[in-house]
This record gives C-alpha cells, sequence and structure tokens, in this order.
C-alpha cells in the first residue's frame, strides 16, 4: 500500500501543471491532498476517477479559495469521517479521516501562523485540540497514518539555517515541544526511519530562488502508530514533484 500526502497550494492551480500525468506516473494507492482551496464542485473529480481514484472525499472550508483537504483513493474505505467534530477548526476544512480494514489514515492541515498574533493563537489552539483528537481516536484505532502539512519544523535538521530561524512561526520552541509530545505518546516520523540526512525538506518559499538552493523547510509528514511502524517498507519525500511551493511525501506498507 502507497500512500502519498502533497499539500497543493490550489488543487486547480496543480492540475494546470501537470499534477494529474504525475499521479497517473505515481499511482499511490491513496492520496491525500492539503490546500485545495476549492469547493467539491470546482474540483474535476472526474479526472481522478479516470486514473483509478473512485472513491473521493472532500471538506472544503467554508471560506472560499481557502484551505481544505481531501483524500483520493483506489479502493473504498470502511468508513470516512469528516471534520474533528469541532466547529471552530472543521469550518476551514482541516481534517480528514479514512478508515481501511485496521488501518486509520488522518489528512491534516495545520494551521499557519505566519500572519500574526491572532493566527498563531489559533494554531497552537488548533494543535492541543488535534492531539486530544488523535489520543481519543487511537483508543479506537492504534495504527494512524497522519500525514499531511504540519506548518513545524520539528528538529534543526529540518530546517535550513536553524540558527536563523529564531522566533520564527513553524520553528518556535512550543510548536516544536508540541512534535516532542506527539512522539512521546508513541507516534513515529515514518520519513525519520529510513533517512537520517540533513537538507531533506518539502516546502521551500517562492521567493529568492529558495528551491533551486534547496533552503526549505521540511514541514510535511506522516506520523504513525499501533503497528504501522514495523510494517513500513519505505519512505520519500519526492522533490522532483513542482506543482506547488510543497513536493510530495509518501510511504509504502505491507
Amino acid at each position: 500500500m502507497k500512500i502519498v500526502s502533497y499539500n497543493l497550494n490550489g488543487i486547480r492551480a496543480a492540475m494546470s501543471k501537470g499534477l494529474l500525468e504525475w499521479l497517473r506516473q505515481e499511482s499511490p494507492d491513496v492520496f491525500c491532498v492539503q490546500e485545495t482551496k476549492a469547493q467539491p464542485d470546482q474540483i474535476d473529480t472526474l479526472a481522478f476517477r479516470e486514473l483509478g481514484y473512485e472513491h473521493i472525499y472532500i471538506h472544503s472550508a467554508e471560506k472560499k479559495g481557502y484551505s481544505g483537504v481531501a483524500i483520493f483513493s483506489k479502493q473504498e474505505p470502511d468508513k470516512v469521517v469528516v471534520g474533528m467534530n469541532n466547529t471552530t477548526y472543521d469550518k476551514e476544512g482541516r481534517v480528514l479521516r479514512a478508515d481501511y480494514g485496521d488501518i486509520t489514515v488522518v489528512c491534516v492541515y495545520i494551521p499557519s501562523g505566519t500572519t500574526g498574533d491572532v493566527r498563531q493563537d489559533f494554531k497552537m489552539q488548533f494543535l492541543d485540540a488535534f492531539y486530544d483528537y488523535l489520543l481519543s481516536l487511537r483508543r479506537e484505532r492504534p495504527n494512524l497514518i497522519v500525514c499531511g502539512d504540519y506548518n513545524i519544523c520539528h528538529k534543526p535538521i529540518d530546517i535550513n539555517h536553524p540558527e536563523r530561524q529564531t522566533g520564527v512561526s513553524g520553528f518556535l520552541p512550543e510548536e516544536r515541544e508540541w512534535l516532542d509530545k506527539l512522539e512521546a505518546s508513541g507516534m513515529t516520523d515514518s520519513f525519520r526511519q529510513f533517512c537520517k540526512e540533513p537538507q531533506k525538506y518539502s516546502w521551500w518559499s517562492y521567493r529568492f530562488g529558495a528551491r533551486e538552493r534547496n533552503a526549505g523547510w521540511r514541514i510535511d509528514y506522516h506520523w504513525v502508530s499501533g503497528n504501522i511502524p514495523e510494517r513500513l517498507t519505505g519512505a520519500a519525500i519526492l522533490t522532483e514533484a513542482v506543482h506547488s511551493d510543497h513536493c510530495p511525501v509518501s510511504i509504502t506498507l505491507d
């Protein structure tokens, strides 16, 4: 089973840049998308169905052109749950869950705090609510794959020039401590099971030629729990995909 997660920074824009051709070649079983920036009727679902993704679940934000998550699946899930049952966050289209046998896939788009103190506070409140959601879910469904754009670099190895990033949203001590807490609760950063190397990033600013210089951040993850770490056969950052300011991240498992 291959699961790919990709912040598209607008699904319609990404489709105009060759997303479908890339997806045909990559052919994951489950394709999780963040930042769709589209309402369901604005997404050409037929084009995805023609690639074998017969089961499509879209959770858009109430605000048009903003946020939004989706799951495109070749196999029909046993169960799909939209949101966290929390109106404050669910109206922004940030969490979508699909169950496959004993595995639960959660697609998440964690808020950014880069626009100021109000949104940074919102981000931290979301993180607290999402942590409680995951703890509760794991009691029912222990084998989680929580993929998406976390908008946090966990460790200095995950960001370019960490010494320059003091006080920057996405690398704040309290944000990194939240990922420490997630790890201490029994969740695993799948990519670091397979790769300990530095300069492995999944997002680059559009400014200053950041991608060409690989001045990036690793903020897209598959965090996993239960017996998933033992079932993983690979994890990768797919830097050759250039449909967004992010690139996709993938895992494969038995």
